[in-house]
């Protein structure tokens, strides 16, 4: 059994470490909430953007461009796939930047044409440790996810899909189902999917014209959508990653709770028998004196 003051310097460091994991706690309730007010006040323009393009395709269905090009006179072999996968800047989070690593070596590494454009500082170390190639000039952090940010994601992998250096384009993120539950997953981008923007639904809008003609309108619209969804994948992230630290943080408490109510009763014991101990040594050393004085 430890001695009482080798227990006491381990509650000590314990209390310490109690410390540090309740403000990282606080810390991540504190961004969580700021990113859900974020993401609460950008949705109305996603979805404004949405309603527009599912407008144009119902009054004109039969409507070709670029960003709904399968390409599906390239053989799957051929094609060159872009991921945008978002990861944190930062571990201690739970299992949630390995959910999405696992999801992308799965996906996205079966063939060596495909691009990876890594957002957050775990992710880029883990491929680069790997050996595996990555855009090295994709560098932006997942922290404070904004909309220029998102913006300047969507217009790089926009223009390869426009250029043609890239045939699909997905994102890798982690969604945030409640407050309690996320689940990382992958979306594509590009090409658009009709049947997902149009929803199934007959809204019955009103003919109306387009200015200088729907492919303008497209062109123009689209790589807006693109941001917003970006955006949207970003700030989900970002709660999932802070909502995952806050869990861990809080199991971390809970453990050195548990821990330091063991040790406080260990502590008792080992004072308990330092104490008997002592006693008995002066009931003995009494006695000892008693027999030699008689």
């Amino acid at each position: 059994m430890a001695n009482s003051r080798e227990i006491q310097a381990r509650m000590k460091s314990i209390k310490d470490t109690m410390k540090i994991t309740n403000a990282m706690c606080m810390i991540s309730s504190s961004k969580l909430q700021k990113a859900r007010r974020d993401l609460k006040n950008t949705e109305p323009y996603f979805y404004a953007i949405q309603e527009a393009l599912a407008k144009i395709l119902e009054l004109s269905p039969d409507t070709g461009n670029a960003f709904f090009d399968k390409r599906e006179s390239i053989p799957a072999k051929e094609r060159k796939q872009g991921y945008i996968v978002v990861t944190a800047d930062k571990g201690m989070a739970g299992a949630y930047n390995h959910n999405v690593i696992k999801i992308v070596e799965k996906e996205a590494l079966s063939d060596n044409k495909n691009m990876l454009f890594v957002v957050g500082q775990v992710g880029r170390r883990y491929f680069e440790k790997k050996n595996i190639p990555i855009d090295t000039g994709f560098q932006y952090t997942a922290q404070n996810p904004n909309m220029n940010r998102a913006r300047a994601i969507s217009e790089k992998v926009v223009d390869l899909f426009r250029k043609g250096e890239l045939d699909e384009v997905y994102i890798v993120y982690t969604r945030m189902i409640n407050s309690v539950t996320f689940n990382a997953e992958i979306q594509q981008l590009l090409p658009l999917k009709r049947k997902k923007l149009v929803n199934g639904k007959e809204n019955n809008y009103q003919q109306c014209s387009f200015e200088p003609d729907i492919d303008a309108v497209f062109s123009h619209i689209v790589p807006n959508y693109v941001a917003g969804y970006v955006f949207g994948a970003l700030v989900e992230s970002y709660c999932s990653e802070h909502n995952a630290r806050m869990m861990a943080m809080q199991t971390a408490t809970d453990a050195a709770k548990d821990m330091l109510k063991n040790l406080g009763i260990e502590y008792n014991r080992a004072r308990q028998a330092a104490i008997t101990q002592e006693i008995t040594e002066v009931i003995a050393g009494s006695k000892a004196q008693k027999n030699k004085s008689e």
